[in-house]
């Protein structure tokens, strides 16, 4: 079972940034790091689901042609385009993952960002399945969780991340791992930044 819906309609009814993603240094180092561990400078098509009030997708949006972003809170997802404004390249909805999936589209980025310990190990492996297959031939998986417990929790960071190392057929590209979170990047096609660029 995972985390139901109206546990994040509570959260963001009593506050629309649960988690001080707008105020937190913590948060804000964490999401420069997420940018830093991509290894193309653009994308064409990103994928971000439990875009939460739109702090890490404005990032995003600066790095590629189009993102999709979503989430399955309605109050979160008006808070995301109130933090995005107009922005042409970005496409906002609420849909709740793995079940509601955009399997209609190629992605050459997926940003899952403090996501799947809200769900069941089986919905994290529906998760896995449904993303690899929708990520483009030269596409990458990035993956970041908190590593501490909470109330709620149902899975711990480590297993997830071991959870999807074991799913994806590419290479694990990037690991950080700190006391406070769990960093990752996955590729398709397994190449470093130097051999992207040709200089190794």
């Amino acid at each position: 079972m995972s985390t139901p819906r109206r546990y994040f309609d509570d959260l963001y009814r009593h506050d629309e940034d649960p988690w001080r993603y707008r105020t937190s240094w913590y948060e804000r180092r964490k999401r420069d790091l997420v940018l830093a561990s991509l290894s193309r400078e653009r994308y064409e098509s990103a994928f971000e689901p439990a875009c939460s009030n739109g702090e890490l997708s404005a990032m995003i949006a600066r790095r590629c042609s189009r993102l999709r972003a979503c989430d399955v809170s309605e109050a979160a997802v008006r808070g995301a385009r109130e933090r995005l404004g107009d922005a042409p390249n970005v496409t906002l909805e609420q849909r709740a993952v793995p079940d509601e999936w955009p399997d209609d589209a190629r992605f050459d980025l997926i940003v899952v960002s403090e996501l799947a310990y809200y769900l069941s190990p089986e919905a994290t492996a529906r998760l896995a399945q449904r993303a690899w297959h929708s990520l483009a031939d030269d596409g990458e998986f990035v993956a970041c969780h908190w590593r501490h417990p909470f109330e709620g929790k149902l899975q711990r960071a480590e297993d997830i991340h071991a959870a999807f190392d074991a799913a994806f057929d590419g290479t694990r590209t990037v690991q950080h791992a700190e006391a406070d979170f769990l960093l990752d990047v996955w590729s398709k096609d397994g190449r470093s930044i130097a051999r992207r660029e040709g200089i190794a």
